[in-house]
């Protein structure tokens, strides 16, 4: 158990890499802070902004990232 702690944190350190480069190289094709559904309510001085399906967009990311470290480290 003890010996598998160093892969996992090898592996997440490789994924936050990956998921990096990819949101500095992809930031101009991806606009994943301005996604359509993201509710945003402009009246004035007034500005409200929530990005909902960014962060469902996220939370999928993030639930298939984890799948696959658990499917890798059984």
């Amino acid at each position: 158990m003890m010996n598998q702690f160093p892969k996992l944190l090898i592996v997440m350190g490789i994924v936050l890499v990956a998921v990096g480069v990819i949101w500095m190289l992809g930031g101009r094709w991806f606009n994943l802070g301005r996604l359509p559904g993201d509710i945003v309510i402009d009246k004035g001085s007034f500005k409200f902004y929530f990005p909902i399906v960014t962060c469902i967009v996220i939370s999928v990311v993030l639930s298939l990232i984890a799948y696959v470290v658990r499917v890798f480290f059984k």
